[in-house]
């Protein structure tokens, strides 16, 4: 009995403790700002954890079921997501590299877009026949088209601007793959292979994406994330495959 309830205690701090640290976290990113759907997500689940390792004890059996087996399903989503996105299938001798917009500051890239850049820049190197594609239109934030600013980044490091296409008109995945393609065809009129660079949370859906806009020959190749964005990006991410999946199925 007494083992019982140290057990109990202890899984009680675990799911307190994953609440808190989520919490901490989501309230920092807010500050920072890092908003979204993802982060109002993580505030809910974050307070949901705290409430249901507070009080554990007093809820009925089944409704810890209830509770524990989506957030299971869940945790092994992520994992699955996490290996998908940073297992590569380039050999780097695909015809395009196409790197997925991810919002800029008046002129200046963000973070997770310059990892995606970066990442771009090291898979060129390695086939320097490969054009870019960049993609992204113009953003709430910014003053220049996503498309345009990643160029921008891409020759300062060294890429000749001859390589580098702009697709500047996308407001979506769905439409960077889009406009990419009706550009790309002008180019390579009998079929083209692709490798699409984005962050490694987000290389799942956008396969997925890339595939229903027409693309056939897709590898991938994950970005990094910063650590401290785990959780809102993941939380957004799960959302919004679900979306995808939705839409998918019923039109």
């Amino acid at each position: 009995m007494e083992k019982s309830k140290k057990r109990m205690l202890i899984l009680q701090i675990v799911l307190a403790s994953i609440g808190g640290l989520l919490l901490l976290n989501a309230i920092i990113l807010y500050f920072i700002p890092i908003r979204g759907h993802g982060l109002y997500v993580q505030f809910i689940v974050s307070l949901g954890l705290i409430a249901f390792g507070v009080f554990f004890p007093r809820i009925p059996n089944i409704a810890r079921i209830i509770i524990a087996v989506p957030m299971v399903l869940f945790a092994v989503f992520v994992m699955f997501l996490f290996t998908y996105g940073n297992i590569s299938t380039t050999d780097h001798t695909e015809d395009v590299i196409i790197v997925l917009g991810a919002g800029i500051i008046g002129e200046s890239v963000t973070r997770p877009l310059a990892f995606r850049l970066d990442t771009a820049i090291e898979h060129w190197e390695q086939n320097p026949d490969a054009l870019i594609v960049v993609t992204g239109g113009l953003g709430d934030r910014a003053t220049i088209t996503e498309a345009e600013a990643m160029a921008r980044y891409l020759i300062r490091a060294g890429v000749p601007a001859e390589q580098i296409i702009l697709e500047d008109r996308s407001t979506s995945t769905y439409e960077n793959f889009k406009f990419a393609i009706e550009i790309l065809e002008y180019y390579f009129p009998d079929g083209f292979s692709v490798v699409v660079i984005t962050n490694d949370f987000h290389i799942f859906r956008a396969v997925q994406i890339a595939r229903s806009a027409g693309l056939e020959e897709v590898s991938r190749a994950g970005a990094y994330t910063d650590w401290y964005t785990w959780g809102i990006n993941y939380f957004r991410e799960f959302l919004a495959i679900l979306n995808f999946w939705g839409r998918s199925m019923f039109g």
